[in-house]
This record gives C-alpha cells, sequence and structure tokens, in this order.
C-alpha cells in the first residue's frame, strides 16, 4: 500500500479512489470531505505552497464562512460599506460585521491542515502532464511531475479544480477556455491608517473601463487595493490602471496616508455561469472549473468551499457506482438548483453595470443610498428571490430603482 508521498520511485503506480487536481479552496474542501467518507484521496497543487500565488481579493461573508468551518482568525470582518462613483458616494453603515475580507495564505493552508488530517494525501509543486484513459476512452488516471519523480496515477474518479485555466477539462475535450471573464490586479499594501471595518467599492471610468476597484482591509495597516475589468469589454490591463490610480492618489486613497505595497496579486475569474456540464464519466468539476462563482462582485471562494465538501461527499459515495455519470449526477443537479438562477440574475445586472457611464454610476449609487443595509447585501450576495426583488420594488418606488428590480424579477421573461 502506498502511504508515503516522500518515497516515490519511477516505476510506482499508484492506487487511489480519487484523484484532485488543484489545491485552492475547492480541490482542498473535495479532498476533506471525501476522505472523511474513507475515500483514499490524492491532490496535486502545481505551486510550491497552498495559498502560495494569490489569485483572488478574499472577499467572503462571515455567516456563510462560520457555517463552512472558517473562524475568526481566518478573516478581517466588516460591516459598512462604502460604494463610490465619480461624483457620488453611498456609506452603508451597519450594526453587524456581515462580510470579510480573508487571510488566503492561511486559510488555503488550514483547508490543507484538514484535508492531510482525514488522510489526503497531498503533493505541492506537482504537474499534471498527461491523462490515462481505458480501452473505452474514459478517464482513469493522471501522470505528474512530482518533486519525487513522475507519479503514475491510477483512479476512479478524477476532481478537475485546477480553476479557471480547467486544465483537464480543456484537455478531455469537455469544455473551452472561458470567453467572458474578469481579471484582476492587486497590491496587498501597508498603509498609515484606514477603517478596517469598512470595504470600498469605486465604480466608473477613472476607476475601471470595465468593472470596479477596491479597498479592503486586512488591518488598521494592511489593505488590498485593486482593479478588476471584464472581457471582452475590455482590453486594459488592470495593473497598468491600478498603477495609475495609485500614482493619481485618486479618492478614497488620498485618506490612507502613506502606502507601500508588500505582495501583488493577479487573477482570473469566469464570468459566463454554470458549465454546460460539470459531471462526466470519472470526472466531476468544481470552483472556477465549474463557473461556480458570483459574477457581480466576483466572489467565489464560499461557493469553492461549499459545492467542494459536496463533490468530495458525493464523490467519495459514487465510487460503489464505478462514478458513472449518473452516480454524480446528484452533484449536478444542487449545483444548478442553488446556483443557476443566482447567477443568471446577477449576469444581467452585470450587463447593465457594464454600460453605464460615469453620469449613469451616479445616479445609480442614489439608488444604493435608498436601500437599507439588509436590501443592500443582498443585492451585492446576489440573493434575487422573486420575493425579494419585488418587496424592493414595492418598497422604493423610485423609476430607476424599479428598472433595476424587474430587470432581475422579469430574467426569464
Amino acid at each position: 500500500m502506498y502511504n508515503n508521498p516522500f518515497t516515490l520511485s519511477s516505476s510506482d503506480l499508484l492506487k487511489f479512489d480519487i484523484a484532485i487536481v488543484g489545491g485552492g479552496p475547492a480541490g482542498l474542501s473535495a479532498a476533506y470531505s471525501a476522505s472523511k467518507k474513507g475515500a483514499k484521496v490524492v491532490l496535486f497543487e502545481k505551486d510550491p505552497s497552498f495559498g502560495h500565488n494569490v489569485r483572488t481579493s478574499g472577499v467572503s461573508w462571515i455567516k456563510e464562512m462560520e457555517k463552512l468551518g472558517i473562524s475568526n482568525e481566518y478573516y478581517n470582518p466588516i460591516k459598512n460599506f462604502s460604494f463610490i462613483s465619480p461624483n457620488n458616494e453611498a456609506n452603508m453603515l451597519g450594526n453587524d460585521y456581515t462580510a470579510c475580507v480573508l487571510d488566503i495564505k492561511k486559510t488555503f493552508q488550514f483547508l490543507a491542515i484538514k484535508a492531510a488530517a482525514e488522510g489526503t494525501t497531498l503533493f505541492v509543486k506537482s504537474n499534471v502532464f498527461d491523462i490515462k484513459r481505458n480501452a473505452d476512452g474514459r478517464i482513469n488516471g493522471l501522470k505528474v511531475f512530482t518533486p519525487k519523480g513522475v507519479a503514475d496515477i491510477d483512479a476512479s474518479l478524477i476532481i478537475d479544480a485546477s480553476g479557471f485555466n480547467s486544465f483537464i477539462s480543456r484537455k478531455l475535450g469537455y469544455v473551452s477556455l472561458w470567453q467572458r471573464y474578469g481579471v484582476g490586479a492587486e497590491y496587498e499594501c501597508y498603509c498609515d491608517s484606514i477603517n478596517q471595518d469598512t470595504l470600498h467599492l469605486m465604480v466608473g471610468q477613472k476607476y475601471s473601463e470595465a468593472g470596479y476597484a477596491w479597498i479592503f482591509p486586512l488591518s488598521s495597516n494592511r489593505v488590498r487595493i485593486g482593479v478588476g475589468i471584464g472581457r471582452p469589454e475590455s482590453t486594459v490591463d488592470p495593473l497598468i490602471k491600478l498603477n495609475k490610480i495609485l500614482e493619481s492618489n485618486l479618492y478614497p486613497l488620498n485618506k490612507l496616508g502613506k502606502i507601500q505595497p508588500i505582495e501583488v496579486h493577479y487573477g482570473m475569474i469566469p464570468n459566463e455561469g454554470l458549465r454546460k456540464s460539470c459531471v462526466y464519466d470519472g470526472l466531476m468539476m468544481i470552483g472556477d472549473t465549474a463557473g461556480q462563482a458570483n459574477p457581480l462582485v466576483l466572489e467565489g471562494i464560499r461557493y469553492a468551499i461549499e459545492f467542494g465538501q459536496l463533490a468530495g461527499r458525493l464523490g467519495a459515495d459514487s465510487l460503489q457506482f464505478a462514478s458513472t455519470r449518473d452516480s454524480l449526477i446528484e452533484y449536478e443537479y444542487v449545483c444548478r438548483k442553488t446556483l443557476e438562477k443566482k447567477i443568471q440574475s446577477a449576469l444581467k445586472v452585470q450587463s447593465r453595470w457594464l454600460s453605464l457611464s460615469d453620469t449613469d454610476w451616479d445616479k445609480e449609487i442614489d439608488i444604493i443610498k435608498d436601500l437599507t443595509m439588509g436590501e443592500f447585501l443582498d443585492f451585492i450576495k446576489s440573493d434575487f428571490s422573486n420575493y425579494k426583488m419585488m418587496k424592493l420594488a414595492l418598497n422604493h418606488p423610485k423609476l430607476a430603482a424599479r428598472q433595476l428590480f424587474d430587470l432581475v424579477v422579469n430574467k426569464h421573461k
């Protein structure tokens, strides 16, 4: 039996129940829950460590994080929100902490330790270079360059958690590269002073030609400052845009005092909705590979953890049925039932937002000013139930607000 990832020879054939490609929050959560159910699991991460390259700004929601087992030692809590356009500003002041900015490296390594404690075999700095198939063409293993040599892996189920690039699923021909996506660049910085309870979003052409900029605090002196830009709506490099914003010291950056970059982060997130299918014989897709992201504010960590855990549980259950597509289809059903309407509604609102001029954005901020904190949070989180949206439209009779809410309520018409 193979138990030691540090004793690997080129002749070893390593047999596992489940092989996971990608050590982000989705892959690590799948590894944890599958191992907990008794499956023999191996996970391959191409970076030198878990959380080594930060590709996300780390914003999420406290209630969801606590439910998923991420405690307050892994994030900075947020209760206030500032929404800024070129000539307007809405400040939502909360009584309770609702959002959070995650310490990405610390969170990812926490998830890795949880998976390892349940028995997952973890490999870092390991790249899949070939996919094995049986006589019927079904995927049944991987070949991987690891620090200890080539790993020849047999597995009943492969979970593709390779992220935006969807390496395994694309190589199998099941999916193509994402055509609509957000690309973001940010600096993690020292600053003299910031209100660590407040998250800032900035919109309009001077901040982003097709997206938004942000200031996300990690502490009173540490902050993430970034720019996200939609493709194909704009070809602007977000890092170039971000540098211009910092050089110009635009509001509200001019309130932070001295700003000194400590790290630079760069990443991409899909912006098309869920894949047409995310399960096949012997294969599951999770996280960004499957399109499990909120396109309105381009955040997906909560979905990656939640549906990673679900994939691990259902993947382990499918082993007794040879992990056929039929035995995995419940995963796809739950994903669509939970996410599809939310994502499609958010895409419609996002499409409207991407078309707004600076003047339009100034008016849109007036709509946001009229919302209660609860209504604002539902909106940003894409919690677009028909009941909530109709209630909003009745409570806010301004024509502009009604048009925005009708856009969501009538999404299927």
